[in-house]
């Protein structure tokens, strides 16, 4: 077995572009890599071959790897429901739910399919390049652990640590790691990166001195800030803004309720020189400026439904539209502008039926069985080709004959619904604005032209300049030492 585990010192210090990073350098050495993260918890998944959900993430850091994501790489998968609960993903598939009152004894069950996920993927490969979650010093989430040191101490795994300079303290966050770990873990961690140093790396040597003598960790690099790092998908934080130049044509704005899932299924568009993507965060009004009113994916679509009507965006869309604005439902947003939503089975809390937003004919059942498929098609209308995928729970059916299907998928199923005059349009199709010509017929139905974006080579090119700013600046050499 050859392996290696980034952690971090804290949430978002960078584990996952900093292993998708990783995965391409010794992908373009040669080796057969894989990525692997034993538990996630986000609900910006993908959908593997297999037919499985993973984090969007691990889907990444197969794209580095050159090579077709799998539910071995992400064995388990945690996606908020609420406050207090999960759904439970393993090996791609629901299987049931978590309580945080449970959360740190219930996970202890699943260490056994990690573990033999892990074992299948190193017989595979190379070398597996594991990823964290959070950080092994929330020492209160210790028992039970699968993410972390728990994993880290079941696979007999060495770990390199992450800290974050750019957002500051990061002497404190390494020294403060190692002093607050359990001895037997702290032993397990054989280095050190600082990532994120914008500046003139020598005017942190003296820091970076101490760091190596307090723990003696050795100190495997520092990596500077990579703007191109923001052309990769988000897993887990929602993208800030960017100021687009005056050439922005149009607006588009989007509600972002509390359960929004799948929230890189605008990145392509975002990427557009004649876009601008304005997030609605709540106690905003959504913009009369607004071309385009996105609704996302929802991993509680009831929920975020009522907390829509709650903000008062319900009224803010009705005045979008009579003014001639054009709306889009991607998923649980999809199913938000239909007539109805039925839980006759209590999916998403007690049996209920609720209007939706009344903009499609169409209405929503709520199901037990979850639609995991990987897609093609081409919407109707423009005969524009697709590729993504669906995961969803629930069946949407039109109506009324006046509303059309959206997209008929390569298996001649129809999808989705569009208003008689264009205007409203919904589908389950994540990933729907990634190819080019998909994403160019929606742009100038809405009023403006596309720069005719490569979307995958642009990803593409950003993991070759992650890749070779790594190769300069940290000590890859030294990495693989400790993996093997």
């Amino acid at each position: 077995m050859t392996a290696i585990m980034l952690q971090g010192t804290g949430s978002d210090v960078g584990k996952s572009v900093l292993t998708a990073g990783l995965c391409r350098v010794f992908a373009n050495r040669g080796l057969t890599v894989r990525p692997f993260k034993p538990q996630n918890m986000s609900n910006n998944a993908a959908v593997t071959v297999d037919g499985g959900e993973i984090g969007r993430a691990q889907a990444l850091q197969a794209q580095a790897c050159r090579i077709a994501p799998s539910t071995l790489m992400n064995p388990v998968l945690l996606k908020p429901e609420s406050d207090h609960t999960a759904q439970v993903i393993v090996r791609g598939r629901a299987k049931g739910h978590l309580h945080a009152s449970s959360f740190i004894g219930g996970r202890a069950a699943f260490l056994p399919e990690v573990l033999t996920a892990f074992r299948t993927l190193c017989s595979q490969s190379d070398l597996v390049i594991v990823e964290g979650a959070g950080s092994p010093a929330e020492i209160n989430l210790r028992q039970g652990d699968i993410a972390n040191m728990g994993f880290a101490r079941a696979a007999n795994v060495p770990v390199v640590m992450i800290g974050d300079i750019d957002r500051g303290g990061v002497i404190a966050s390494l020294a403060g790691t190692h002093a607050v770990l359990d001895p037997d873990d702290r032993e397990l961690i054989k280095g050190f990166i600082v990532n994120r140093l914008r500046g003139d790396a020598s005017i942190f040597q003296s820091g970076y001195d101490f760091i190596e003598k307090f723990t003696g960790w050795k100190g495997l690099g520092v990596l500077p800030w990579i703007d191109s790092i923001r052309e990769l998908p988000s897993e887990d934080s929602i993208p800030e803004d960017v100021d687009c130049s005056a050439a922005s044509r149009i607006e588009i704005a989007v509600p972002l309720m509390p359960r929004i899932a799948n929230f890189d299924d605008l990145d392509a568009l975002e990427g557009e020189t004649h876009v601008k993507i304005t997030r609605i965060r709540p106690g905003q009004p959504l913009p009369a400026s607004a071309h385009v009113v996105f609704l996302p994916g929802s991993k509680a679509t009831i929920a975020d439904l009522q907390f829509f009507r709650r903000q008062g965006w319900d009224i803010d869309l009705a005045g979008h539209v009579r003014r001639g604005g054009y709306v889009f439902g991607l998923c649980g947003g999809y199913q938000m502008l239909g007539q109805t939503i039925n839980d006759p089975d209590g999916i998403e809390g007690n049996p209920t039926t609720i209007p939706g937003l009344g903009l499609l004919e169409v209405d929503t059942v709520l199901t037990r069985d979850k639609q995991i498929n990987q897609t093609s098609g081409m919407t109707l209308s423009d005969s524009a080709r697709f590729s993504g995928y669906e995961i969803h729970c629930g069946e949407t059916v039109r109506s009324h004959h006046r509303v059309m299907p959206l997209i008929r998928c390569d298996d001649r199923r129809l999808d989705g619904a569009i208003s008689p005059d264009g205007r409203i349009a919904g589908c389950y199709v994540h990933r729907l604005f990634d190819m080019t010509g998909q994403r160019a017929a929606w742009l100038d139905r809405w009023g403006a032209r596309s720069d005719g974006l490569d979307y995958t080579a642009r990803v593409e090119r950003a993991l070759e300049t992650v890749a070779s700013t790594m190769e300069s600046s940290l000590d890859i050499e030294g990495l693989l030492a400790i993996a093997r």
